[in-house]
């Protein structure tokens, strides 16, 4: 493997250097006051997820796939176009008119016994208080071993410059259309469209990642450590997804894991995974809950 070039002096040369996108073509962190901490202060800066262990539940009889955990996950985190951190499996079998068909919604599963953490030699990929397999910018050298490791196929790796959309020239009808940086300029944006300031806050780099790296879905860690839901619980319209802590008897993650029969994906091979699915036809024997951190 080559030597790694210097992220913030080296880029795409078509295009801006990662400094550029975060400061120089902005400058929103010095507009805003914005106190960016550094990578080793935000791991250890997690008081309240200390002694955690968390997990989801996602019931699929309550679930219509409608997509919204998805769409909240983008927004949230700053997903770009052709990368999904929340995504769904889909499967239809027999023939019509006896057809079954399977959704089945996907994340990372933060499993206990990471493949991800094992076999990345930066430790980019890391476990943190609560559980979360977290994954650190500024360590990734985007070799993809994550990706190779991980039975569940939910790591990305960033193949472009990320949104660049926001500065082409392009008109989607020529002479009767403002192009994306046409639009920008009108309306007098001095941020990077999508950029999520709440992220950069809590870790550097990751309010908009950068080509060459991988990313992944965090239990919007960003929000878990101020007692928030991740977004994509705190969106689902049925509240068919429920967040909490293994290790509170009293969460409600383990009052319907103690009423139901869940499975987990892959659960054969030993990783352990923190995401449970549940489906029963008697779906009105615990209250409707999102849960908490």
């Amino acid at each position: 493997m080559g030597k790694r070039k210097d992220k913030d002096t080296q880029g795409d040369k078509k295009g801006l250097t990662r400094r550029e996108l975060l400061l120089g073509a902005t400058g929103f962190a010095v507009a805003t006051g914005a106190i960016v901490h550094s990578v080793s202060a935000q791991t250890s800066n997690r008081p309240n997820l200390e002694g955690k262990e968390l997990a989801m539940v996602i019931d699929l009889q309550r679930c219509t796939g409608c997509g919204a955990c998805a769409i909240a996950c983008k927004n949230e985190n700053n997903v770009q176009d052709g990368v999904a951190w929340a995504w769904h499996e889909t499967r239809t079998t027999g023939t019509f008119p006896n057809v079954q068909y399977e959704y089945m919604p996907t994340l990372c599963n933060h499993c206990q016994n990471a493949p991800c953490v094992r076999l990345c030699p930066t430790k980019a990929m890391h476990k943190v208080a609560g559980g979360i397999t977290a994954h650190t910018p500024e360590k990734c050298i985007g070799c993809k071993s994550c990706i190779a490791a991980c039975p569940y196929k939910v790591i990305t790796p960033n193949k472009k410059e990320p949104h660049k959309f926001w500065k082409s020239d392009e008109q989607l009808f020529a002479g009767a259309s403002d192009s994306p940086k046409e639009v920008v300029e009108k309306v007098g944006g001095d941020t990077i469209p999508l950029y999520n300031p709440d992220r950069e806050q809590f870790l550097e780099g990751s309010g908009l990642r950068y080509k060459g790296i991988v990313e992944k879905c965090t239990f919007c860690d960003h929000r878990v450590t101020q007692g928030k839901l991740p977004y994509c619980v705190e969106r689902c319209p049925t509240k068919a997804r429920i967040f909490g802590d293994l290790n509170d008897p009293n969460s409600k993650v383990n009052e319907i894991l103690s009423k139901y029969s869940a499975k987990r994906l892959r659960e054969y091979l030993g990783t352990e995974p923190k995401v449970f699915y549940v489906r029963e036809f008697n779906p009105a024997t615990y209250r409707k809950s999102k849960g908490s951190v």
